[in-house]
């Protein structure tokens, strides 16, 4: 069994002027045990909105309309708000992009993580100072006492994004849903990022979310790559596939807008990157969501949307061109 499943979910956004936008339109997916699950889509595909729907912490504008979110069996659209308290934080873990806003600027950073543990535990004090402790040495070894002396403004982005990390595993979650966590951090700290969550869970057996907009993030890291656009789920599949083949002309297109690697040279640093047309604030109310966008679009793109289809063993796509 999956440790969660998403089934169908909806989310829709109402505008001050009454009108609603439809942010995710049947997406979903299941994540396995200890996997990590990439997804890929550039800005208004509706990650974070999936992200917050998982634990239904949408803003007063956001509700969920259909679908079903299944933890460990429960469905946590059902769930009341005491059921939901106790899986926040401690079963399910969100880390979000921005440390410097997510941290408390005037608390030291190791009573932050320690209050995050005695919200869901039940222990003494001292075994709370203990786990908490053991926390920070797992993500600081030798510099663990001072880092949790410390004030946010006083860390490094790096710093701050791993008291963020030790916040949401000092409960022991079975799932961690990450944010963006490591797009404000350049791109040395960004691998280091990696390394840390590639590293916990395989120590903790961890399952986790990961969300980005670089598909360069996922090569080596995630597990399986999901790719969404105008809400809806258009690939899927292993990781090495999905990067190495992308099948659908939305991923395609993403991967060619990668910059340059810094090691190419001068030359392919000058380079133009290509563009995808358009944008995907305008969403066509019938036919394939991506068809205005599409180099290779068809007739049929416009009359009718394509379902997700078996291009290959685990890999879904949802392209009139990949039917057989």
């Amino acid at each position: 069994m999956p440790v969660l499943e998403i089934q169908n979910l909806h989310v829709a956004y109402s505008s001050r002027e009454g009108t609603e936008l439809q942010a995710l339109a049947g997406a979903g997916f299941a994540l396995q045990q200890g996997e990590i699950l990439g997804v890929l889509g550039e800005s208004g595909s509706g990650k974070s909105t999936l992200a917050a729907a998982l634990v239904k912490l949408l803003p007063p504008s956001g509700r969920i309309t259909k679908g079903a979110v299944l933890f460990e069996g429960q469905d946590l659209l059902q769930a009341n708000s005491e059921e939901l308290r106790r899986v926040r934080g401690a079963r399910i873990a969100t880390i979000f992009q921005e440390p410097s806003l997510a941290l408390h600027p005037t608390m030291r950073v190791g009573k932050q993580v320690h209050q995050v543990l005695a919200a869901h535990s039940a222990a003494g004090n001292g075994a709370l100072r203990e786990l908490t402790q053991e926390t920070f040495s797992m993500l600081f070894s030798g510099d663990a006492d001072r880092v949790a002396k410390s004030y946010p403004h006083q860390l490094s982005g790096g710093q701050r994004q791993r008291v963020l990390i030790a916040q949401a595993i000092v409960c022991h979650p079975s799932v961690i849903i990450a944010d963006e966590p490591t797009a404000s951090l350049d791109p040395t700290t960004q691998m280091e990022i990696l390394g840390v969550f590639r590293t916990l869970q395989r120590k903790l057996a961890l399952a986790m979310i990961f969300i980005t907009h670089n598909p360069a993030l996922l090569a080596g890291f995630a597990d399986r790559v999901l790719v969404l656009y105008g809400g809806r789920v258009v690939e899927c599949g292993p990781a090495e596939a999905v990067l190495a083949s992308p099948q659908h002309p939305y991923t395609r297109a993403l991967f060619k807008s990668i910059p340059a690697n810094l090691e190419q040279g001068t030359n392919a640093r000058k380079m133009k990157l290509p563009a995808i047309p358009g944008d995907a604030s305008s969403l066509p109310q019938e036919g394939c969501s991506f068809e205005p966008r599409c180099t290779e679009r068809m007739d049929t793109c416009r009359e009718r949307r394509p379902a997700l289809v078996n291009f290959a063993a685990a890999h879904t796509v949802s392209c009139f061109r990949c039917e057989k």
